[in-house]
């Protein structure tokens, strides 16, 4: 048996578009990520078609030592249905690094059933999960800034609020991070206050 990789590389991958005619989804509606990948309007929900559909939920799997869990029964079941002739779409997570880099492996599927682009799935995707990243620690340097202001400083105690911050990693060791126990002759003053968080931790 081939490795996940191999098989996911040696696949014939065809266009985005391709697949999307296929769904009933018009081109100009895709907002494309490259040939492959692609995000489709919020307008194609039809909450009247999705009440008549069937809606297979696969949750709760222990993974054999081999790694088949749920969503390697998720893809293997609308390979399935589809080949029996049942229009059936198959709808998976976006995988954070945490089962890349860790133990699980990649959250792609497995064998020949799998999704690809194997690498593209695991590692990036369209950018969904750093730009809520960016969008929540950018919220933090507002407020490490807001308390260097002399004016229109909100009057924020850097030695009581405790704020997240989040990368999304596989680090163990960045889970519990406590700062800022110095008090304020030691690790910041009035003047260079040198962080408003105490906690910062890896999701």
């Amino acid at each position: 048996m081939k490795k996940d990789i191999e098989i996911a590389q040696e696949a014939r991958i065809r266009p985005i578009t391709e697949i999307a005619l296929k769904a009933g989804i018009r081109a100009d509606d895709l907002e494309l990520y490259g040939k492959y990948k692609a995000k489709i309007p919020l307008s194609y929900i039809d909450t009247e078609k999705a009440g008549k559909a069937k809606l297979i939920l696969v949750t709760a799997i222990t993974p054999t030592p081999a790694g088949e869990g749920k969503t390697t029964t998720s893809i293997g079941l609308a390979q399935a249905l589809n080949l029996i002739g049942k229009k059936t779409t198959v709808v998976l997570r976006e995988p954070s690094l945490g089962p890349v880099f860790g133990i699980k492996g990649g959250a792609a599927g497995g064998g020949y059933s799998q999704v690809i682009p194997m690498e593209d799935i695991n590692l990036h995707f369209t950018g969904d999960i750093s730009a809520v990243e960016k969008a929540h620690n950018l919220l933090s340097a507002l407020i490490d800034n807001n308390i260097q202001l002399k004016d229109g400083n909100l009057g924020i105690d850097p030695r009581t609020i405790e704020w997240k911050r989040v990368t999304d990693m596989n680090e163990r060791s960045l889970r519990d991070i406590i700062i800022g126990l110095g008090g304020p002759t030691q690790t910041y003053s009035s003047a260079t206050p040198m962080m408003t968080s105490r906690c910062l931790r890896a999701t």
